[in-house]
């Protein structure tokens, strides 16, 4: 059953690698997302003008599309009154209204334009993070916030712009939230039903199970 509907996108944003000065070295990333006019080509891989810079952590099938909730920005703000956080500033590729990590699940199916699209993971920031705010602090704020944002993977390719409406089909049981996740990794979380739920939450990838299995069975030994 579909939910109601007040869910948009606010911004669409892409980028492409470029490089930047960083403690001393040459850094190469894509974290830098500038927004996007009109509709936008969605394919499996990537949004139309959107690159990753390191293919081995990032991108792929079930990172296609970086979703991140809008609503974040106002805490943001708070805590970094100093920078200079507009729409696309954390290296989203969808800035979202009604979208947030403790009601979002894995799994969870949306339509958008032209699109579909599926949630399969959450955010877990490298060091890229860090350089995009100039702060050596940021990822611990990051993942100590909760605010993580969470991927998507593409089920229909399309097209989509700022200002779509956003349909969500939920997830069948007993898919967990992207918080969930989030809690699970971040906070070492021992909860026996919760690790059990992620490792039957099939469109959580394969990696993140097997890391949630592994922990059923050290606490088993």
């Amino acid at each position: 059953m579909e939910t109601p509907n007040p869910m948009k996108v606010l911004s669409v944003t892409v980028g492409r690698p470029q490089s930047t000065e960083w403690r001393g070295e040459t850094v190469h990333t894509a974290i830098h997302k500038a927004p996007v006019l009109g509709r936008v080509a969605v394919t499996r891989l990537n949004l139309d003008g959107d690159q990753q810079a390191d293919l081995s952590v990032h991108g792929g099938p079930e990172k296609a599309v970086y979703v991140y909730p809008g609503e974040h920005y106002r805490l943001w703000r708070q805590e970094l009154p100093d920078a200079d956080l507009e729409w696309g500033s954390f290296g989203e590729n969808l800035t979202t209204d009604g979208l947030l990590e403790s009601t979002v699940r894995i799994g969870d199916r949306l339509r958008i334009g032209t699109t579909e699209l599926v949630v399969t993971q959450p955010r877990m920031p490298c060091y890229k993070l860090g350089v995009r705010f100039r702060r050596a602090d940021m990822v611990k704020r990051f993942l100590r916030s909760g605010r993580s944002g969470f991927y998507l993977a593409v089920a229909k390719e399309g097209t989509l712009s700022a200002g779509d409406a956003i349909v969500r089909e939920p997830a069948a049981e007993p898919a967990i939230t992207v918080a969930d996740v989030v809690t699970l990794y971040t906070a070492d979380a021992d909860s026996r039903e919760l690790l059990e739920r992620a490792v039957k939450t099939v469109a959580l990838p394969q990696a993140w199970r097997e890391h949630f299995k592994q922990r059923l069975w050290d606490a088993d030994s």
